[in-house]
């Protein structure tokens, strides 16, 4: 019997001290909820303040007064376009998803499935790319888009992205975990390589696959910095880029900033609950296969 077996088997049949520890340890879980969770509920409640109960000395979690108004004026100015940058935020987070998933589950499948040689040795070569931070790319990236004729281009967004190789190792890790015996049996079948990749693989790969995409996609759509770098016009901006630039001409205004970052924050909200059982699932499968 291990330590902690030995450890349960005592707390059980002290059942008084069993309840303590475990209300103990649900009261605990509550504190860190609501450590997580007031900021976030500080600036919803915020969008739906009036700006004078904002700037009210008697600071109060929940609005005395509920208004529409900030969110109405941020999605009626015209000076703001922010239905556009929401929309080409959706357009850049939808394509680099699929183009990430799609580069990163071939070359997982051939790091994992393929035989040839130098193949261990190009697989942690491209994992030491992780160890580079993404800043110091940031020049080279923006000659060789400059270069193609992509600044001030939603392909300028997405393109520099897909080079990641975290994804490669995720996928790499489960594939690994998949029998080699439905290859062999696919190929005598008569089976090609692709079709075993798209048929017999990937659907196995669904949680990690689902995994990588709240990963992408929130990466994508919080970026900041290079677009802020890459886009010259208010038409072609994302939605951070934009707030950006929102938060600048209501530097004073609270309520309709935090509308902006609300109206923001949701669809990673929404991707999170939708794809949650299969988030969870990924992420302790993802990561043990070898």
């Amino acid at each position: 019997m291990t330590v902690v077996a030995s450890f349960r088997h005592y707390l059980k049949n002290h059942s008084k001290k069993w309840l303590a520890l475990k209300a103990l340890s649900y009261l605990l879980l509550i504190l860190c909820a609501l450590v997580v969770l007031i900021p976030s509920l500080w600036a919803v409640a915020t969008s739906f303040k009036f700006e004078t109960d904002v700037l009210d000395a008697n600071v109060t979690l929940f609005p005395h007064r509920v208004t529409w108004e900030n969110y109405q004026h941020i999605l009626n100015n015209r000076n703001v376009p922010i239905l556009l940058w929401f929309w080409n935020s959706l357009k850049i987070a939808v394509t680099h998803v699929v183009l990430y998933l799609l580069f990163t589950s071939l070359a997982a499948f051939a790091f994992s499935r393929l035989r040839f040689r130098g193949r261990e040795t190009l697989f942690w070569i491209s994992m030491s790319s992780m160890m580079i931070p993404s800043v110091i790319n940031m020049i080279p990236n923006y000659i060789i888009i400059d270069g193609l004729g992509l600044v001030d281009n939603m392909f300028a967004m997405v393109l520099p992205g897909l080079g990641g190789v975290f994804g490669v190792f995720m996928l790499r890790q489960f594939m690994r975990g998949v029998p080699m015996a439905y290859d062999e049996a696919a190929k005598i079948d008569g089976a090609s390589e692709f079709r075993i990749y798209f048929d017999i693989v990937l659907p196995m790969c669904v949680p990690v696959l689902v995994t990588l995409a709240i990963f992408s996609f929130q990466g994508s759509w919080n970026d900041y910095v290079w677009p802020l770098i890459v886009t010259n016009s208010a038409e072609t901006r994302t939605l951070t880029a934009g707030l950006a630039t929102f938060s600048g001409s209501y530097a004073h205004q609270y309520g309709k900033q935090m509308a902006g970052a609300v109206l923001s924050a949701l669809p990673i909200l929404l991707i999170f609950i939708l794809g949650q059982k299969y988030f969870i699932k990924g992420i302790s499968l993802g990561g043990l296969k070898e």
